[in-house]
């Protein structure tokens, strides 16, 4: 993992430079962390994903912009987007796609060594698009007494639908979280994280949470936006500057890779 591949601004100065295969694309997908009914910083804010968004257009005007989410609650997606004032973003160019309602594809764990899942079902328009970027927020959860950061890479969670990953409630994606959210991040990261071309963070302020519910907690001023091409160097930074200790998900995923050394 290398910092100097992450660039970090402030919210104010922040100006998103997209990865290369942004500027010849004629899809582009953006993933935000906006699955729950609630304001950063547990969710995206307004001001990250309209530069991210902006950033893209002034670098390439004619692609289309699709928005992809899948929510953690009972709350439609469009009702989060009206809810968090983000309805006007969207325009004829950027559309707002609901993950849960795209046709699937079965993703081959290309891990060398899979934790639970040979293969993952996600939205085939992974596939279909020309570049990807993951836009997620620093997030901190306890899970079976065990901080859990989430940031770029456990944002595509969100990705996963419900209906085939769902445990007791159908609102989450409870079978992504046995053995464990650490673990199967990495089945996440071999299936589809590799294939994302760009992460950003929003560190404006980050998310502490004293159990598992990710919108329930305190927020904490960090002044941070972190952005670059490699979800888990961005992460990894990330939570340098924040002070949280690197999880020990995004050492395994990058020895994994470099054992790989086709990731």
């Amino acid at each position: 993992m290398r910092s100097l591949d992450v660039q970090v601004a402030t919210p104010s100065t922040f100006v998103y430079q997209p990865p290369p295969n942004a500027l010849t694309a004629k899809r582009i997908l953006v993933k935000p962390n906006l699955g729950y009914p609630v304001g950063p910083p547990v969710t995206v804010s307004r001001g990250v994903l309209g530069a991210v968004l902006q950033g893209l257009r002034q670098a390439n005007p004619d692609a289309e912009i699709l928005v992809v989410e899948g929510v953690c609650s009972p709350v439609s997606l469009s009702e989060i987007i009206a809810r968090n004032g983000l309805s006007d973003l969207f325009t004829d160019k950027i559309k707002l796609l609901d993950a849960d309602k795209l046709p699937l594809m079965e993703y081959p764990n290309r891990s060398p060594q899979p934790v639970r899942f040979t293969s993952m079902h996600a939205p085939a328009i992974l596939q279909e698009v020309d570049c990807r970027i993951s836009i997620g927020a620093l997030k901190r959860t306890h899970l079976k007494n065990e901080p859990l950061i989430s940031a770029s890479l456990k944002n595509l969670y969100g990705l996963f639908p419900r209906s085939k990953y769902k445990a007791r409630s159908p609102n989450s994606r409870g079978q992504l979280h046995r053995p464990s959210v650490p673990l199967i991040l990495q089945d996440v990261y071999f299936c589809i994280g590799y294939l994302f071309d760009g992460a950003v963070v929003d560190g404006d302020r980050k998310f502490i949470s004293p159990d598992w519910k990710p919108d329930k907690g305190k927020s904490i001023e960090l002044g941070k936006v972190f952005w670059g091409e490699d979800l888990i160097n961005v992460d990894a930074e990330a939570c340098r500057i924040a002070q949280e200790p690197i999880p020990n998900y995004l050492d395994c995923i990058d020895r994994l890779r470099h054992q790989k050394r086709i990731l």
